[in-house]
């Protein structure tokens, strides 16, 4: 894992021998890389010039270089990058470590080796272990790499910025389509380096404190300021972060008017004064101190092993000289700042605004400009650098070049030897366990709702799931179904506006939020649709948490024109962003409409048709904001019925502590079950092309193996899709063809199997190598090696790391879905068992993709290009509206 500064090689499992063997595996990679010793390794990885015939224009290929062309391509990540190189430019910062697509080709093969020789020495190593394995093991595996190397002194000290006397300013282009509207397409930030060094941990606490308080939530002041201002659809930014050697603050809207940039700026430092003189909201002041004191003791990671988010945690201050482990010492910091902003009432997140941020005179603005001439201009340097190169070459030096792209491609092409994929440990099959675990599930009623209760091992804190059944929910209302999930915690209650209800939220509890759970389910055409409210609080709070989940459940105001307006500018900014950074996402999604009403419900809640939709409705609450709230209201009365499910997971003994208040909010919900509003969506076969500004492409194909090819079930199919990743598409899509992803997913629910590719720098040749996945597989030869490790991996992926609540959740989920212990355990027992016949098996199936649809995401060239040969149906979901038309 890459960052500005460092990198670091996690690796983790359950499984004590599978852990030693990756280890095995990380230290070998990581101190003998074999691109140390042949430089096609960095021409394949990075960059290299290619060409396949003489008077053939050359061109530059690499895995990085493309991934970093479609990084440049996203104007966000465009303008964290300028802001991060101008605002601590003598350092290492002033630089961008993913590699600029510019600069990538400057990089030989010398100082790509002396660079690693110098900085990826064990000297310059630091090593963590997190678990229970035995310590004295630990350094056994690594004496066995370190013991022959010499200790060397590498000074690799990250330098510091001096603070600057006086502001500064940068301005730069980001490309957007030639048909797209550029009035308000600016954006604006202004961003602070707030002290020389790394601070203490109550200093670190209190600017974690100030940051929540000043633009942390939704009614926070920073942020409620620029979104009230109408003047952009999104603040950017994310404000203070800590990972660097100097924390930082940053701030900013998206999609502002190019004259509207300096009043940005004027109102973020405006705000700023204003609280700075008028002191923070003591009750903000507490909620915020109370969620970050809740986060530190939960310590919830998700589906990242704790131990890992630990390790990155310690770095942020062993990376640079100070002690790794103060960061587990925040109890008594906790308690300090405690007495002093809650007891006492000390202004010392006032006193850190004003010395910190606005008589801090390290100031960046960056106004980043968009031009729909950019992207041409990039490509065209591109090219005249490239021909300005082959100019220099004579006809012996271009055949050089030809011979070295064909000797890459044969490398590309040629497996690996058998003895060298032996040479890598791997656990046997036997290691794994038999039997499919299971979570701890007690089912009941109460209250006309049906209970699950888990009792788990949560360190006190009551975990809340709460389904309630989508079915009522008519197909038309769909694409508000998300907005209407964030309205539900953002436009307040009756009891409170949403500033106040956030702050209640924050004093009481661990957070509470709503989402949709839209899925197949195997062996039915019907979708499952579930509106999935959480929440969390200490034991002693559950009574306050379903509370405020009933309020915000019966009781949420829709009558707020502005601010629903506000929240759906905002959805929009983020979709676009999807279509410009995650377009193989949005390639799935469209492909997934096609195949399964669950898909097909899942793009109008999430996908481009939702996106689409956001610009209808905005228009309508303009022009008719009653007809608008009537929806929402009745999205209301569709969802929330007192038959519901609601999961509980617990330590043990504090499960029947919960029962009265749940049976409290139960008794606020309307009685009666949700009345079935039938989705038949009509599920047209076609294949589109979607057109952004983007130096490359995102390729998908789709097709449901259950209904387009009778494929029946067996667990071997995951094996196989797994396999597939690793060899083929690995191979050919990334390898080969130089895409930094290219992988498939087979969904077990509904048969959809998808082929997707990330950062493409093709298209055609791509969906040509999904086209030979099942003659691969076919004539594939599969070693009990290449079996076993096959088998192993989608077991990781079966029985992976989960925290309590994800284990309760998960136990929810498959319940919802009606995925039992017995259905689980026939699909663990296949995959176990599967056999190198049931793989090629299942190239039958894999026939049917062949004539499945297509989606391509990318840049007008490209899938214009390839539109009549394909059969594209073409959109350009960013362009501007034609002239007249609203």
């Amino acid at each position: 894992m890459t960052f500005p500064d460092r990198t670091c090689y996690p690796v983790a499992s359950c499984n004590l021998q599978d852990f030693y063997n990756l280890v095995d595996v990380y230290l070998d990679a990581v101190l003998h890389p074999r691109a140390m010793k042949d430089p096609r390794v960095l021409a394949q990885e990075g960059w290299h010039y290619e060409v396949e015939e003489q008077g053939k224009p050359l061109t530059f290929k690499g895995v990085v270089f493309n991934e970093m062309k479609g990084v440049y391509s996203n104007p966000d990540s465009l303008q964290s990058r300028t802001l991060l190189n101008n605002l601590l430019p003598d350092t290492p910062y002033g630089v961008d470590s993913g590699g600029d697509p510019k600069e990538i080709p400057n990089l030989t093969f010398d100082y790509f080796k002396g660079f690693h020789e110098r900085f990826y020495h064990p000297s310059n190593a630091k090593f963590w272990f997190y678990g229970d394995d035995p310590p004295a093991r630990r350094l056994e595996l690594l004496d066995e790499f370190l013991t022959e190397f010499e200790r060397q002194e590498v000074d690799s000290a990250i330098r510091t910025q001096p603070l600057w006397p006086e502001p500064r300013r940068v301005e730069h282009a980001f490309a957007v389509g030639k048909d797209e509207d550029l009035s308000k397409k600016y954006m604006a930030s202004v961003s602070w380096v707030l002290s020389t060094d790394k601070p203490d941990l109550e200093t670190s606490l209190a600017l974690e404190i100030m940051n929540y308080c000043l633009m942390g939530t939704p009614g926070a002041p920073l942020r409620k300021a620029l979104t009230d201002s109408g003047l952009g659809s999104r603040v950017t930014g994310g404000g203070l972060y800590e990972g660097l050697a100097q924390p930082t603050f940053s701030v900013g809207l998206k999609d502002i008017r190019e004259s509207d940039a300096q009043a940005v700026e004027d109102l973020i430092l405006a705000t700023m004064t204003c609280v700075a003189e008028e002191g923070f909201d003591p009750e903000a002041v507490e909620a915020a101190l109370n969620r970050i004191e809740f986060m530190n003791r939960e310590l919830n990671t998700g589906g990242f092993p704790r131990g890992l988010t630990l390790m990155f945690s310690a770095v942020n201050n062993w990376n640079y000289g100070k002690d790794p482990f103060e960061g587990l010492r925040y109890d008594a910091p906790i308690k300090a700042l405690r007495e002093k902003l809650v007891v006492n009432k000390e202004k010392v997140l006032e006193g850190m605004l004003k010395e910190r941020l606005l008589e801090n005179t390290h100031r960046l603005t960056v106004t980043s400009k968009p031009s729909a001439e950019e992207g041409p201009r990039i490509e065209q340097e591109e090219k005249a650098r490239l021909e300005e190169h082959q100019a220099t070459l004579s006809e012996g030096d271009v055949q050089a070049l030809i011979d070295a792209t064909k000797e890459l491609k044969e490398l590309q092409e040629k497996p690996d030897p058998p003895e060298a994929l032996a040479s890598v440990p791997r656990l046997d099959v036997a290691d794994i366990p038999k039997e499919t675990s299971k979570v701890p599930t007690e089912a009941g009623l109460l209250g006309g709702a049906e209970v699950l209760r888990h009792p788990l091992l949560t360190s006190g804190v009551v975990y809340v799931d709460l389904a309630f059944d989508l079915r009522g929910v008519p197909g038309r209302l769909l694409p508000l179904l998300s907005l209407f999930c964030r309205g539900l915690r953002e436009m307040g209650t009756k009891k409170s506006d949403f500033v106040q209800l956030q702050r209640r939220v924050d004093l009481a509890t661990g957070g509470v939020s709503a989402s949709p759970l839209i899925s197949s389910k195997r062996g039915s055409p019907d979708p499952v649709a579930y509106l999935i409210m959480r929440g969390k609080a200490m034991s002693d709070k559950v009574d306050n948490l379903l509370d405020l989940m009933a309020e915000i459940a019966t009781e949420a105001r829709w009558e707020n024109k502005e601010r629903f307006v506000q929240l759906a500018r905002e959805a929009q900014a983020a979709g676009r962003s999807q279509l410009l950074s995650a377009g193989h996402a949005v390639a799935g999604a469209r492909l997934g409409r096609q195949l399964t009403a669950a898909g097909w419900a899942n793009e109008q809640v999430g996908g481009l048709s939702q996106y689409q939709a956001l610009g209808d409705l905005m228009e309508l609450a303009e022009k008719d904001w009653p007809a608008v709230e009537a929806q929402l209201r009745e999205l209301q009365e569709c969802v929330f019925k007192r038959t519901c499910v609601a999961n509980i997971t617990a330590d043990e003994a504090l499960l029947p502590g919960v029962d009265g208040p749940l049976e409290t909010f139960l008794g606020r919900l309307p009685e009666g079950a949700a009345t079935p509003s039938v989705w038949s969506p009509e599920l047209t076969r076609g294949s589109e092309g979607i057109i952004v500004p983007s130096q490359v492409n995102y390729v998908g194909k789709a097709a449901n193996l259950y209904n387009d090819a009778d494929y029946k079930l067996h667990g071997s199919a995951i094996v196989t899709s797994r396999l597939l990743g690793t060899t083929w598409l690995w191979d050919k899509v990334r390898v080969v063809g130089g895409a930094y992803g290219g992988f498939c997913q087979f969904d077990v629910r509904s048969g959809d199997f998808k082929y997707l590719s990330y950062r493409d720098p093709n298209l055609k040749q791509t969906l040509d190598a999904y086209d030979g996945t099942a003659a691969f597989l076919r004539e594939m030869e599969v070693n009990a090696d290449t079996l076993a490790k096959s088998v192993i991996g989608t077991m990781g992926d079966v029985d992976k790391y989960q925290l309590p609540d994800a284990k309760g959740f998960t136990a929810l989920v498959r319940h919802l879905l009606g995925e039992t212990d017995e259905m689980r355990q026939e699909l663990r027992d296949q995959i176990l068992g599967t056999t190198g016949d049931d793989m090629r098996r299942f190239a039958g199936a894999l026939e049917a993709v062949r004539s499945g649809a297509v989606c391509v995401v990318g840049g007008e060239d490209a899938v214009r290009g390839a539109a009549e040969e394909l059969g594209l149906d073409l959109r350009s979901p960013l362009a501007a509206p034609p002239t007249g038309n609203a």
